[in-house]
C-alpha cells in the first residue's frame, strides 16, 4: 500500500466522526451556515465538548460510586473532589 493509501485509510475514522458531529450540529440548528474555519472551531468543538462532558459525567459517577472522590456543593453546580483517605 503506498503512502497515500495509507494515510487515507488512516484518516476515514477521523472524518466519518467529524461528518457524525457536524451533521449531529445541523440536526440541532438546521438554519446554521457558516466558513470551513467555524465550522471546525464552533461546530466540531461544540460536539466535541458535548461527547466529552457525558464522558466526564460517567467517570466521576463512578469515581464517586467507588469511594475514590467525593461530591461537595449543591445539586444545582456539584463540585468534585479526591475523598479524604482516598489516596491512602
Amino acid at each position: 500500500m503506498n503512502e497515500q493509501a495509507k494515510q487515507t485509510c488512516g484518516d476515514a475514522p477521523k472524518e466519518d466522526e467529524i461528518a457524525g458531529l457536524i451533521l449531529s450540529y445541523l440536526t440541532e440548528h438546521p438554519q446554521a451556515m457558516d466558513t470551513v474555519e467555524g465550522i471546525a472551531e464552533w461546530w466540531v468543538m461544540r460536539e466535541r465538548a458535548r461527547h466529552e462532558v457525558e464522558t466526564v459525567m460517567r467517570v466521576l459517577r463512578q469515581l464517586t460510586e467507588r469511594g475514590l472522590i467525593e461530591v461537595c456543593g449543591d445539586r444545582e453546580r456539584p463540585c468534585y473532589r479526591l475523598k479524604s483517605g482516598a489516596s491512602d
